[in-house]
């Protein structure tokens, strides 16, 4: 990552373990982020209220509060901040309940510290990414700001979008017309090594049906190619080109 933008990159890790949070911090700003530390769940979600993060590096077992929890009620008061949740915790379905919370990624303990500074990296990477794309995007009388996450649907409704939809949103949109694999989508949106299936981008896209076609059943903007991805056309196509990319 280009060194000035580390240096503007400024985490929070939150941890119970005193001494690998602060270890953490310590390497962090070796690598040359701007880093601070809070102790337990509440002091954590105080932390990133107050202050403006770019990632927080986020322990899942915690007193008072745990990560998920942390997570969870800052995505439900429209916070966007990338998590990257630490936990030995690391069976599927604790990592399902993470991603649902609205994790970006997740580590299982103990990691190598490399892996860790990857991982930063790659988040930081992919949130530069969607901060610099365009903030507005419209299409068949539905429009989405990507700054705000809010969407206005052809039918009048307003929805919030969450960080994961407006990112897969913002994938197809710049490939306008162009065939997306669900392995793209999965890569530019969640990163390597990730949890998700290519079956998470499909129930994504049914998401994003339900909000903004007029018929969710005959999409006339998120076009599945049968095996092999999506398509994403700003004019609405009609429901034969649908069934040929289908067939």
């Amino acid at each position: 990552m280009n060194e000035i933008l580390k240096q503007a990159a400024r985490i929070l890790v939150v941890d119970d373990e005193a001494h690998l949070a602060d270890g953490i911090r310590e390497n962090l700003e070796a690598e040359g982020y701007a880093t601070e530390v809070a102790y337990d769940g509440r002091q954590g979600l105080d932390a990133v209220r107050e202050g403006n993060f770019d990632l927080l590096v986020l322990d899942v077992m915690m007193p008072k509060m745990d990560g998920v929890e942390v997570c969870a009620r800052l995505r439900a008061e429209g916070r966007q901040t990338p998590v990257l949740f630490l936990t030995v915790r690391n069976a599927p379905e604790d990592r399902v309940r993470g991603f649902e919370a609205g994790g970006d990624d997740y580590l299982g303990k103990p990691f190598h510290l490399k892996e860790l500074l990857l991982r930063v990296e790659a988040i930081l990477r992919r949130s530069q990414w969607y901060g610099d794309a365009s903030a507005a995007l419209e299409f068949g009388g539905n429009s989405v700001n990507f700054r705000t996450y809010q969407a206005s649907a052809w039918d009048g409704a307003e929805h919030a979008l969450t960080h994961k939809e407006a990112m897969i949103l913002k994938v197809l949109s710049e490939r306008e017309g162009n065939i997306v694999t669900r392995e793209d989508i999965l890569d530019r949106v969640w990163g390597y090594e990730v949890f998700p299936s290519t079956r998470t981008v499909d129930n994504f896209i049914v998401r994003l049906r339900r909000r903004f076609e007029r018929n969710p059943e005959t999409p006339m903007h998120f076009h599945t190619v049968r095996g092999v991805g999506y398509r994403f056309t700003l004019q609405a196509e009609t429901a034969e080109r649908e069934a040929d990319l289908d067939g």
